[in-house]
């Protein structure tokens, strides 16, 4: 039999020797070193994101220079965060139910009074042109990984008509420098991942954070401008036919970038305390997959047997008591030795007491299971990470089992309705640049608008699974499905 494991001296006193049975390789000395390559460092989320601690990078685009804000002390945050979420099933998958509620029934243009989807041939052809509801499963996705978004709308060629609406990924987006008035020009759309100074990045006009449309009226020619109040010409047709809105969560503190309420799970310990369970099962069925068995040798065994057997020379001896220690072993964990006795000598002590030669106790505890040890702990860290993460446990399964209070039907309905009817602050931020092609294009004097329906799930005794709740306008009433 090859060996798989080894005995290793874990302790004795003055007549036995104690071993346990490891896997090869195992190292008795464990370091703080060893520690951190195991299991890491523990997460940190740096940098405050306020304005006063922004930094600057130069970049250059088509020959021109400018600046843009780092987004965090190394430009790094949006990866960061993409990256440590990634590695936790709970946060992940929690994410994706946020942003799977935030969608809810997606974005539908619908009249005022009777809240009818629309049947106006032009709007019809918009939605169709633009994936609409790709466009906006984009922006929930940001506004929940990063409680921001950037979407591009693209005007004809004559200015009379918003004909395009296209999503920019956050990560790979940044703010120009703010000029002296504070304001800030330019969205530079590019891979910051890989920066360099020349980087190929696409430069947006950014179109002021709180009056869009009256800022895109007044570049048109169409309305003064409304910080100055004078009216500028029109543009010549072709030109300035993109512009940038930025749609963006209220975070606490003034920050270009805001930092994600969830992002205080870095900073905790459940963050860790999840992960860390999860690499110590591992650590601990890979390495500790035999038999948890302790070995008693009294030491005197080993030269008595070398001794028994005419051994003399030290060398041959050493390697005789490695052979014992083998054989010992595969007695132990050897599946073909099942059945098999070892058989060693025993005396009494002058007290009377029985003193074995060799002692095998088994360590495992009755009908335990390997590695339930931290199963209540790992619940916890799941509860923690959902709340943080304003995810239920129970709506995504992070604590499955009849003992992790899971909730009855209702309950879970309840909690459904009140996770989706709490999206409606993300879906009024979120309609920002649609309302501003309603009015642009002047479908909002058609008595339309937009609106995001939520999943209301009912009772059985309804006889249908679910019905559309229009709750996003003045009017509460639900049209059934």
């Amino acid at each position: 039999m090859s060996n798989k494991y080894q005995m290793q001296q874990i302790g004795g006193n003055a007549t036995v020797s104690r071993y346990a049975v490891v896997a090869e390789g195992v190292s008795e000395v464990t370091n703080a070193a060893t520690i951190e390559q195991q299991y890491g460092r523990d997460t940190s989320f740096l940098g405050s994101g306020e304005i006063g601690d922004a930094t600057f990078r130069a970049l250059e685009v088509g020959g021109r220079s400018y600046e843009y804000v780092n987004y965090g002390d190394d430009d790094n945050i949006p990866y960061l965060l993409q990256q440590l979420l990634r590695k936790n099933m709970v946060a992940q998958r929690a994410m994706a139910f946020n942003v799977q509620c935030c969608y809810g029934q997606g974005l539908r243009f619908i009249d005022r009074e009777t809240k009818q989807d629309v049947a106006d041939e032009e709007i019809r052809k918009f939605c169709l042109s633009n994936s609409i509801h790709e466009v906006f499963m984009q922006q929930a996705t940001d506004m929940k990984f990063f409680a921001w978004s950037v979407e591009v709308i693209i005007l004809s060629r004559d200015h009379k008509r918003i004909v395009n609406i296209r999503h920019k990924d956050v990560s790979y987006c940044r703010l120009q420098r703010p000029n002296k008035s504070g304001r800030i020009e330019n969205v530079f759309f590019g891979d910051f991942s890989h920066f360099q100074q020349d980087l190929e990045a696409e430069v947006i006009p950014l179109l002021d954070l709180y009056d869009p449309l009256g800022d895109l009226l007044a570049r048109m020619g169409k309305a003064p401008d409304p910080y100055t109040g004078i009216r500028g010409k029109a543009p010549k047709d072709g030109t300035n036919c993109k512009f940038a809105i930025i749609s963006r969560m209220p975070t606490p503190g003034m920050q270009y970038y805001p930092i994600p309420y969830y992002a205080s799970i870095f900073d905790d310990a459940w963050y860790d305390i999840y992960r860390l369970i999860g690499i110590g099962k591992r650590y601990m069925i890979k390495n500790t997959s035999a038999p948890r068995i302790q070995i008693e040798v009294h030491r005197d065994y080993w030269d008595e047997l070398c001794n028994n057997e005419g051994i003399i020379e030290p060398e041959e001896r050493k390697a005789r008591i490695l052979k014992e220690k083998e054989n010992i072993i595969n007695f132990v964990c050897g599946p073909e030795n099942a059945g098999k006795a070892l058989i060693t000598g025993y005396y009494l002590d002058p007290n009377g007491k029985e003193q074995r030669m060799v002692r095998i106790i088994n360590l495992s505890e009755g009908n335990k299971k390997e590695g339930g040890d931290w199963a209540e702990d790992m619940s916890e860290a799941s509860n923690a990470l959902c709340f943080a993460l304003g995810c239920h446990p129970n709506l995504i399964g992070a604590t499955p089992g009849k003992s992790q209070m899971n909730n009855s039907g209702s309950d879970k309905r309840e909690l459904f309705i009140m996770k989706q009817s709490l999206e409606k602050a993300s879906h009024d931020i979120m309609a920002k640049p649609w309302h501003v092609i309603l009015h642009y294009n002047l479908w909002a004097d058609k008595n339309i608008t937009v609106d995001v329906p939520i999943i209301e799930l009912t009772t059985l005794d309804k006889n249908k699974d679910q019905q559309t709740s229009i709750v996003n306008n003045n009017g509460n009433e639900n049209s059934d499905k």
